[in-house]
């Protein structure tokens, strides 16, 4: 017998839900315009590569998550999991290199095999940035204020806090990963599994551990600041300037890393309040290096992400529904003209919904059921007079109108 359930970890939107979810798209895309960005589509699925060489063989992502498979001739491909490196990878693909910069916005499904918890599911949905081939701290800035720019268009509940911090340059990381793995060798029998396995090849992704025998160990350990080159301590201090200028308030978080080899200088992420654990809402940071990990040229870039069912649950913006008017045809006659008129008020952006059997009782029913605000009800003398019986569904006021007084009568109930 055929399964007839979603696979764990999926589930169907329906008008509602996705109601909300297009609410959070049409904020990203009208704030996302205001700071120059366009928006891109990739496909949603690639080669494996994109995002192997790019998230890493130590990352849970590659290891755990990725929902792989092969094609007709045996090539490896992967759904997204997320949406930078397909994004660059479209870029080098183009020789878009050239004439960068460039600020794109994305919007649409990832699919990571993990266990489904609140506001994360199997296939979820991200809206993302990415400004490429920017150098200039104060992009990171402008990043940052767009993303807090969004989130206050959302009217989240709670309160959103901004975590930040900088990974540094490359001399600043590498200097840091030798005194990080020093202080932790000494930790290796306390370790949890999954930080021994990070030791050597990640040891900045053992700074984010859940784990919390691994956060009492790390409360002693360096910290990154303490190696950061002057050119790095400058960068990191133009991007606070920069959103201390915009008056955004932030919360410094020693702890905040991306723990890939192209990901450099600023981390941050903004915080609700009010969803426990699993708090992220939006994250970003610049990846200097992805691009030449991708065998492209040195491209510099900076971006965030950031998940629309998490959005969904915290935004207090309800979808706006489009008035809708039920017309009901008594009759043969009846249903023809109604035909024609409903394709008159469709045409003037006016919602109709038409029934055609039934009692007249049992389809005024119907009308409250779709929330019509006004049915429009049609018999042989409307035909004749050229009128319809107008009844306010709100008031249940009723009268007999002219058919060119329609729009005007919605007006004035304002439902036009």
């Amino acid at each position: 017998m055929m399964t007839v359930k979603p696979f764990r970890g999926t589930h169907d939107l329906f008008p509602e839900e996705r109601s909300k979810h297009l609410i959070v798209e049409k904020c990203a895309r009208f704030i996302t315009t205001l700071y120059g960005f366009k928006e891109i589509a990739t496909p949603i699925f690639e080669y494996i590569d994109v995002f192997v060489h790019t998230l890493g063989d130590t990352s849970d992502v590659v290891n755990k998550e990725m929902f792989t498979f092969n094609d007709r001739h045996d090539d490896v491909l992967a759904l997204r999991p997320e949406g930078t490196a397909g994004v660059m990878r479209a870029v080098l693909s183009h020789k878009l290199q050239h004439t960068a910069p460039h600020k794109y916005l994305y919007i649409g499904p990832m699919f990571r095999y993990e266990r489904p918890q609140a506001g994360r599911t199997r296939q979820f949905h991200q809206v993302g940035v990415e400004h490429i081939g920017e150098a200039n701290p104060l992009s990171d800035a402008e990043i940052i204020a767009c993303g807090h720019h969004f989130l206050e268009s959302l009217k989240i509940s709670g309160d959103i806090t901004l975590e930040i911090n900088t990974l540094g340059d490359t001399d600043s990381r590498n200097k840091y990963r030798k005194a990080l793995i020093s202080f932790l060798e000494k930790y290796k029998n306390d370790l949890s599994e999954d930080s021994l396995n990070r030791l050597e090849k990640n040891p900045l992704r053992i700074l984010d551990s859940k784990d919390k025998k691994d956060q009492e160990i790390l409360k002693d350990a360096p910290q990154l600041t303490q190696y950061l080159t002057p050119d790095s301590q400058k960068f990191f201090g133009n991007v606070l300037e920069g959103i201390t200028a915009l008056d955004i308030p932030f919360k410094l978080n020693p702890y905040l890393v991306r723990g890939l080899d192209y990901y450099g200088h600023t981390a941050f992420e903004f915080k609700a309040s009010n969803l426990g654990a699993q708090s992220t809402v939006l994250a970003g940071g610049r990846y200097d290096g992805l691009s030449e990990q991708m065998g492209g040229p040195s491209l510099p870039s900076v971006g965030w992400a950031a998940g629309i069912e998490r959005l969904v649950m915290l935004s207090t913006l309800l979808p706006k529904k489009i008035a809708c008017v039920a017309i009901i045809p008594m009759g043969q006659a009846a249903e023809n003209y109604s035909w024609r008129l409903a394709d008159t008020l469709r045409n003037k952006g006016i919602s109709v919904h038409l029934d055609y059997e039934g009692s007249l009782k049992s389809r005024m029913k119907k009308a409250d059921k779709k929330e019509a605000v006004a049915a429009l009800i049609i018999g042989d003398e409307e035909i004749k007079s050229q009128k319809v019986t107008f009844k306010n569904l709100v008031t249940g006021d009723q009268s007999l109108i002219k058919v060119d007084e329609i729009e005007l009568f919605l007006k004035s109930i304002g439902s036009c």
